[in-house]
């Protein structure tokens, strides 16, 4: 059985996942479209920032999280003066050090699908009198939901076990911050308490496996859907 202290790193980590899939999904969309549709000057600048946490250090990554967005950051200072929003050593950061770290998983397989919906689809719609607007959420999201729901599930299982940004922007505060991986690393680090790193691992494997799992049934009733 696990702990309370245990359940609440598994809870947190959900909650965590969850928001930021929210924070990261509208601009997932938004740029997995623009750059699947659209040429413009530097698109190749704008692909190579949205995919630079897949190859930059997570550590870095966090670090220019506090620098922009800690208490005395750019935009940190901004909106705890302002606002009174303060992200750094919060559960509210680890859910943006998640989303950042998981946006190019999400963005990659959503821009895959926008670039296989076929064009002359949306244009039929168009000439019928629908607005851009009714195009993109009546034709191409919904032939592009295989791609969306594949990019929510590799985002989710990212943000799930995201370790090195989160605990560089938002440390590892027990209740506050603490998440499924930053409470195996700690019950490492304390001697005898093997096992209940374990029990932590096995039930990150079995909510990633869950998901996937769902994630594929999904998919494929929605191809059944389509080619019906």
């Amino acid at each position: 059985m696990l702990t309370p202290a245990e359940w609440q790193a598994v809870g947190l980590s959900l909650q965590v996942a969850a928001l930021a899939l929210v924070i990261v999904l509208p601009l997932a969309v938004a740029v997995a479209w623009l750059l699947a549709r659209k040429r413009f000057p530097g698109k190749v600048l704008v692909d190579a920032l949205v995919h630079l946490p897949l190859v930059m250090p997570p550590v870095v990554t966090g670090y220019l999280l506090l620098v922009l967005l800690g208490r005395q950051g750019v935009v940190g200072q901004f909106l705890d003066e302002t606002f009174g929003i303060v992200f750094a050593f919060r559960w509210t950061g680890a859910a943006v050090a998640a989303g950042v770290m998981a946006l190019p998983l999400v963005v990659r397989p959503l821009r895959l699908a926008f670039e296989s919906v076929d064009p002359r689809l949306e244009q039929a719609a168009a000439t019928l009198g629908a607005s851009p607007l009714r195009v993109f959420l009546t034709v191409t999201l919904p032939l592009a939901m295989p791609g969306l729901i594949a990019g929510v599930i590799l985002g989710f299982a990212k943000s799930l076990g995201e370790f090195g940004a989160t605990i560089t922007f938002v440390s590892s505060i027990p209740g506050e911050t603490r998440t499924l991986s930053l409470a195996i690393q700690t019950l490492l680090e304390i001697p005898g308490r093997e096992d209940a790193a374990l029990r932590l691992t096995l039930i990150a494997v079995a909510i990633s496996v869950a998901a996937l799992v769902a994630s594929e049934l999904v998919v494929r009733r929605l191809r059944r859907d389509v080619h019906a």
